[in-house]
């Protein structure tokens, strides 16, 4: 008998059945892990604009604008992993894995914050820091 044969019973359409919604459950995990993956590459993505805006608009006046834009996206990206984490969470406490076994929650949870600890990090220097020294 193969792995994805149903067991031995009775009714083989009941089995069938309940064989075809434990792969359904499997494959909305890893769909979940997919949609996780995407809103990481947002905050990335809005962590990025933030950064690129600084740097572009650097000599912007007057000069804490372009720092305060720059502080909205990269909040945005914080914002954004930590969404995404709790999201991904709470989907997998409400699916069951049969087939293969999923990310374990944690792992989302020590990216996210790791990503958010990174976003508080980088404004910190961006209003601290002037031309690579601490600012007067």
């Amino acid at each position: 008998m193969a792995q994805d044969d149903p067991p031995d019973n009775s009714d083989k359409s009941t089995e069938w059945a309940e064989l075809r919604t434990d792969l359904a459950e499997d494959r909305n995990i890893m769909a979940m892990e997919r949609t996780f993956a995407g809103w990481m590459r947002t905050a990335f993505a809005a962590i990025g604009i933030g950064l690129g805006f600084k740097a572009v608009f650097g000599a912007f006046d007057p000069p804490w604008l372009a720092k305060a834009i720059a502080t909205v996206f990269i909040l945005a990206g914080a914002w954004l992993a930590i969404t995404a984490q709790k999201r991904a969470c709470r989907t997998l406490e409400r699916l069951e894995t049969h087939k293969f076994e999923a990310i374990s929650t944690p792992n989302f949870r020590v990216l996210a914050y790791s990503v958010a600890a990174g976003s508080v990090l980088l404004i910190a220097g961006l209003w601290i820091l002037n031309d690579g020294a601490i600012a007067p």
